[in-house]
């Protein structure tokens, strides 16, 4: 099975390294130096990874037969894929690969129906389901543990608790900056005596 593990972004440098957004949890593992990636579009590998390393937060690495800035700039925006088998599973029980997540069924803790997972998407500060109601609709679930409290992969299901507002925007709870105690009417006292 094909797993997207990063794309690549541009150019870092003159000698052919080339940032990556990982879309991984297991960079140190699929994107080691020897891996050996395949691309999309298929044309631009497979890629081997030669060198990795952060700077200043960012994963860079530099493919083997990638030399100069050009060629590494040619690579930009390809999709980097690794070969992993289906059975496989992360090492931490607590995470989960997207093949695992998508088409299950996403329902409440009292087990209505809310709709079935059709896409993960990855975001910088978190992951996002998005879920197909039976109507048809699409509805977006932040993959955050106060929200999504259990995967369930024998039972194929996800069992969320969303917020008022998350499912059903008629029960969505508007939040004011303004304190509610105080009377707007009312001027502020002053700080003299009279």
């Amino acid at each position: 099975m094909q797993l997207v593990v990063a794309r690549i972004g541009r150019a870092h440098g003159i000698k052919g390294e080339v940032t990556v957004e990982v879309r991984t949890d297991e960079p140190e593992l699929r994107l080691a130096p020897g891996a050996v990636l395949a691309t999309e579009p298929a044309g631009a590998g497979p890629l081997t990874i030669e060198t990795g390393r952060v700077h200043s937060g960012r994963l860079l690495l530099r493919f083997e037969g990638v030399r100069d800035r050009t060629a590494a700039e040619a690579l930009r925006n390809t999709l980097l894929i690794a070969e992993v088998d289906p059975a496989e599973l992360p090492e931490d029980p607590e995470e989960f690969y997207d093949h695992q997540l998508m088409d299950l069924d996403v329902v409440l803790a009292d087990g209505t129906e809310i709709g079935r997972i059709t896409e993960i998407t990855h975001l910088p500060s978190q992951d996002l389901f998005i879920v197909e109601r039976p109507d048809g609709s699409e509805v977006m679930i932040p993959f955050v543990e106060e929200i999504v409290t259990e995967i369930d992969l024998e039972e194929q299901r996800a069992v969320i608790t969303p917020p008022p507002g998350l499912i059903d925007e008629s029960q969505a709870v508007i939040a004011s900056s303004r304190d509610e105690e105080g009377d707007e009417d009312e001027a502020p006292e002053s700080g003299k005596d009279a």
